[in-house]
């Protein structure tokens, strides 16, 4: 099978990394249309050999033409339309530059090949072939194959039954009469054969009751294997997805699917056993009126209801789910992690539609409820749940009519014990480590029937302080990551390991999920170098938990996992749009930044986050020119979130100037890489002032000089007596942070430090517009 054809195969975790890989350099669109030429052609040779490049890269252009030939016959005039806008950019773009398409190609091939390798390793570890929609599909119509048959098999039964109780009432009649007969003859000293020929005729219908009882019985022993096996597609494999699904998406993994359709199922199935119980109840009702030696029904009927009500009793408890895991409203992006004393909300949801059930299920919150039995850590903070913390469940708040319960008002108390709130003194775990338990219990009473319900929600972790929020996420990424065990509190007392393969995935996700943009494989690898040190392949290498979240970076005083945190927290709080429409590089190597900047026109940059900065900060590298001619690389100082939040970045960008030897204030930032104009990419992010209203008749208003803001790096040439006119304050504030920067962020000619200066100017004097 084609590499292509392969790749579409693969499960929803896969397919977004794939659409990262491609972009307008490259256009998914004509790795789809020629999909099998492409993977016909040598371009790792062609990247390295210019004249085999411009051979392949003509070839290209003559199989779009082929292509467009084909659509135009088929009258497909999008297709048509697209294909000669690709084949235009590419000319445009790649004509002078075909090794570059070249490498385009072979990196995406190569990464293509890498995912097929990495799904097909982890579907041998888990023992099953890749799942992809048409193996679902497949899987659920055989689910909903088996409910239709059992609801078939239910009705048959129900028929059967009737016509059994008719042919019962018939003996029964028969067999009374008889006797009634049979005693009046006696009286009468009359002949027996009449009496005979009707108790042969009884015998028959006794023996046609007996093999319709032994039927029907076998019958219901058929249909509850049939339960048996719907009932177990559902438990095991339906909701035990859907509750793996949803711990990935409690970690920013792809959305849950809705619990409509699987809610659906488990209905069906729980209204097939109640009828399938009554049916029982029946023959028991038919047995007690009549019954005979060997009679089936005594003999089975025990065994039936048992195994039915037990069926029942166990999707009942199933049925009952965490729809919603606890989640603080002010940081809906990171479920599972609650702080003391903060509002939090979850909801449960019967996957069961009776009616009859509608407010006459009360449900009590706790925490930790097993605290006192062995699973639980020793040394654990202990808490109250305060606020409304039963409810009874309802069909009216939901939209679609589910048996629901949501809490709105609850929150966490730490109980003191005298060392800290600590049950005792031996606790192994930092409390971003501790492991909690929120329980959810009721009764059901139906039909006869008491059943005790009990969930749990994932384990959360409490915090007392805002500041624990990164590294208690951390922990609920690793958990959710690296097991599908609901209640393992004990985790981190010895916490495994993972793969970069898993690691890549849930990073990705964290962009993802907050805003439209994950990362791509060059990203991912600019990370894996950070964990695991300078390497060529990082599939299956394994990181611990200590490397990810606890163990300082090599040659830094913070972690790997605070480092990147506040990158996330960076992106999503000053620069989301820059971030969304793919115009910060973000992770890359200074080895990569260099190799992509050096072959590019002075005034070309890009940007990129800082690596030495704890709390998170971003800068810009640009190439330029000495006065030898000699490529420079520069990069300035990295701005922090407490700078970005007095001036956009897009503002910076725009408006950043440096002050040339001779003290005049230049751009050094032209095109964005790889030649996007700067205009162009950010001057829809720049806040646009509204003009002051003017006073025609007040002559102080033309006494102004108009200013602006503008982020300068000066330089250190000593000459300040052509500086003016700027004031002597902004003046010596200048010198002053020019002849002491000292920045952290060194390019490859050093770092260069930015100051913003509040600039005054009139029709005399202007900035260089360069």
């Amino acid at each position: 099978m084609a590499q292509w054809n392969q790749l579409q195969q693969l499960d929803t975790r896969y397919l977004e990394q794939l659409h990262q890989l491609y972009s307008d350099s490259f256009p998914m669109e004509l790795r789809q249309f020629l999909a099998a030429w492409i993977e016909t052609q040598d371009w790792g040779y062609a990247a390295s050999k210019e004249s085999h490049a411009t051979l392949v890269f003509h070839n290209l252009l003559g199989e779009i033409d082929q292509q467009y030939s084909r659509f135009l016959q088929e009258s497909n005039v999008l297709y048509q339309h697209n294909l000669r806008k690709i084949k235009q950019y590419l000319q445009n773009r790649y004509l002078e530059r075909p090794m570059e398409i070249a490498r385009i190609i072979a990196r995406c091939l190569w990464e293509e090949a890498r995912l097929l390798q990495v799904a097909a390793t982890v579907s041998q570890q888990a023992g099953q072939l890749p799942q992809h929609s048409s193996v679902v599909t497949e899987k659920q119509r055989i689910l909903e194959d088996n409910l239709q048959d059992v609801r078939k098999r239910v009705q048959d039964l129900e028929h059967k039954i009737k016509v059994l109780e008719n042919l019962q009432d018939d003996f029964d009649f028969n067999y009374k009469t008889l006797k009634s007969q049979g005693d009046v003859q006696d009286l009468n000293g009359n002949s027996q054969t009449a009496t005979r020929q009707k108790m042969a005729q009884l015998e028959q219908m006794l023996t046609a009751l007996d093999q319709m009882r032994r039927q029907i019985v076998a019958d219901l022993a058929a249909l509850l294997s049939t339960v048996e096996f719907a009932q177990k597609i559902l438990m095991d494999e339906e909701l035990a997805e859907w509750k793996r699904r949803q711990q990935v998406a409690c970690i920013g993994g792809p959305p849950n699917i809705c619990l409509d359709r699987l809610e659906n199922w488990i209905t069906s199935l729980a209204e097939s056993q109640l009828q399938t119980r009554q049916q029982i109840k029946k023959l028991e009702e038919l047995q007690q009126k009549v019954s005979y030696k060997g009679d089936p029904i005594v003999h089975h009927r025990p065994v039936l209801e048992e195994r039915i009500v037990e069926l029942f009793r166990c999707l009942i408890r199933s049925a009952f789910v965490v729809e919603r895991q606890p989640c603080m409203p002010m940081h809906p992006d990171r479920p599972l992690v609650i702080k003391t004393g903060v509002q939090f909300t979850t909801k449960v949801r019967l996957l069961v539609k009776f009616p009859e059930l509608n407010y006459q299920l009360k449900i009590k919150v706790a925490i930790d409820k097993d605290s006192g039995d062995g699973s639980a850590l020793r040394g654990s903070r202990k808490f109250n749940i305060l606020g409304t913390n039963t409810k009874v469940m309802n069909m009216e708040e939901s939209n679609n009519g589910s048996l629901s319960a949501e809490f709105k008002h609850l929150t966490l108390r730490e109980q003191r014990c005298g060392n800290g709130g600590r049950a005792s003194s031996d606790a192994s775990l930092i409390v971003t480590e501790e492991l909690h338990l929120i329980t959810f219990e009721t009764e059901v009473y139906h039909q006869g029937l008491k059943i005790d319900l009990e969930n749990s929600s994932l384990p959360v972790v409490v915090i007392s302080n805002i500041c624990q929020m990164p590294n208690a996420w951390a922990s609920i990424l690793w958990y959710n990551m690296l097991t599908n065990n609901p209640k393992n509190v004990n985790f981190f007392t010895k916490p495994p390991v993972a793969t970069w393969d898993q690691v890549a995935e849930i990073l990705s996700w964290q962009f993802s999920s907050t805003t439209k943009r994950g990362l791509d494989m060059e990203q991912l690898g600019t990370l894996a170098e950070k964990l695991l040190g300078p390497g060529q392949n990082y599939s299956g290498c394994q990181i611990t938990w200590a490397k990810f979240c606890k163990e300082n970076m090599p040659g830094k005083a913070f972690s790997f996992w605070v480092w990147l945190d506040n990158i996330i927290d960076l992106v999503k709080k000053f620069i989301l749009s820059l971030w969304n429409d793919g115009y910060i590089m973000g992770f890359i190597s200074k080895e990569r930044e260099r190799a992509l900047l050096n072959v590019k026109p002075p005034g070309t940059f890009l940007l990129r986050f800082s690596e030495s900065n704890k709390e998170g900060g971003i800068t810009f590298t640009w190439v330029e020119k000495d006065i030898n001619g000699k490529t420079q690389i520069q990069s300035v100082e990295p701005y922090t979130k407490q700078q970005l939040t007095n001036m956009s970045f897009a503002d910076i960008i725009i408006s950043y100037k440096i002050m040339d030897a001779t003290n005049i204030l230049v751009s050094p930032l032209v095109y964005l890489y790889p030649d996007i104009p700067k205009e162009e990419a950010f001057g829809k992010y720049c806040c646009s002032e509204p003009p002051e209203a003017i006073d025609p008749n007040d002559p102080e208003t033309f006494a102004y000089l108009k200013r602006k803001f503008i982020c300068v790096t000066p330089t250190n040439s000593g000459n300040t007596s052509d500086l003016f006119p700027m004031s002597p304050r902004t003046l010596d504030s200048l010198m002053h942070c020019g002849n002491n920067s000292d920045g952290n962020e060194q390019g490859a000619a050093g770092g260069l430090e930015s100051i913003t200066l509040d600039m005054e100017y009139g029709t005399d004097y202007a900035a260089s517009p360069m």
